[in-house]
């Protein structure tokens, strides 16, 4: 834990946040460094500890850490309480904060569609009821998405979800049953590793389709997204969401924008040149 920044998540084999966080603090003269920091949720409280002591600059908050990190910090930025996760730990005034950047990752690449999801007939809906998914239903509400509603193969976890946004709830098994403006995956199906070649959509489900927002962004084409488009059906990348929510942790961090530009095509050329 010597770097001044870096993420933790359990388990973090796959993440791209060190390549960009460590290229953007080159790029803007920067020292120091940005680790990956793989924390099992029973070493969560030593870890939160060894933040503090070490005064650990910036944080990068992901699965399964974004809810249970939350009672070790001393204040929560309007949007993070509003999500009800984090993924952005940062000192302010002596105090360490938790912020959440995922909605602006995804406010940002459906920003575009805006006029089209709020139109009156317009709904979306979010697959997973995790701390992505409280972000999507977060950024959705933002957008003004009439109608919003959460599905999850954990019929409990997505109730619970529904009831703190006041959204509908959407049996699993019934999800592809009717018309959908918009699909936001906030599952890990599909990412590499042990869900790679998987989707939480049935291949046959996209008629009634308009838009699909895959949040997974390794491998870049997700069997989702692939299956999506061999059906006519527009799609985002996950890469934009994490380009964007990355953008929004350093700027907090450092006070830098980045080129995004440059950042999107060092992704971009990883994941290619990795297999993603």
């Amino acid at each position: 834990m010597s770097a001044p920044y870096g993420i933790i998540g359990w388990p973090l084999g796959h993440s791209k946040s060190p390549l960009l966080h460590n290229w953007g603090l080159r790029a803007s003269g920067l020292t120091g460094s940005y680790a990956a920091w793989p924390t099992e949720p029973k070493k969560l409280k030593a870890f939160m500890a060894e933040v503090r002591a070490r005064r650990i600059k910036g944080v990068s908050v992901t699965i399964p850490h974004k809810q249970a990190v939350m009672p070790f910090l001393d204040g929560l930025t309007e949007r993070a309480r509003n999500v009800g996760a984090v993924n952005t730990l940062f000192w302010q005034d002596g105090k360490l904060w938790g912020d959440n950047t995922d909605v602006a990752g995804i406010v940002v690449p459906l920003s575009p569609y805006c006029s089209a999801l709020t139109a009156p007939t317009a709904s979306a809906l979010v697959l997973g009821a995790g701390g992505a998914a409280r972000a999507a239903c977060a950024a959705l509400r933002e957008l003004g998405v009439p109608e919003i509603a959460v599905t999850g193969r954990t019929l409990a976890k997505a109730q619970a979800l529904a009831k703190d946004f006041g959204l509908g709830v959407v049996a699993w098994d019934e999800r592809a049953s009717r018309p959908w403006s918009l699909l936001v995956n906030t599952t890990p199906l599909g990412m590499l590793g042990e869900h790679q070649g998987q989707s939480p959509w049935p291949m046959d489900g996209f008629a009634q389709v308009g838009l699909v927002f895959d949040l997974v962004y390794n491998p870049v084409r997700t069997v989702l997204l692939c299956d999506a488009k061999a059906a006519g059906v527009e799609v985002l990348s996950g890469l934009q969401m994490f380009l964007q929510q990355g953008l929004a942790q350093f700027k907090i961090w450092t006070g830098v924008d980045l080129d995004e530009k440059g950042a999107r095509q060092l992704l971009m050329m990883d994941l290619l040149a990795t297999g993603g």
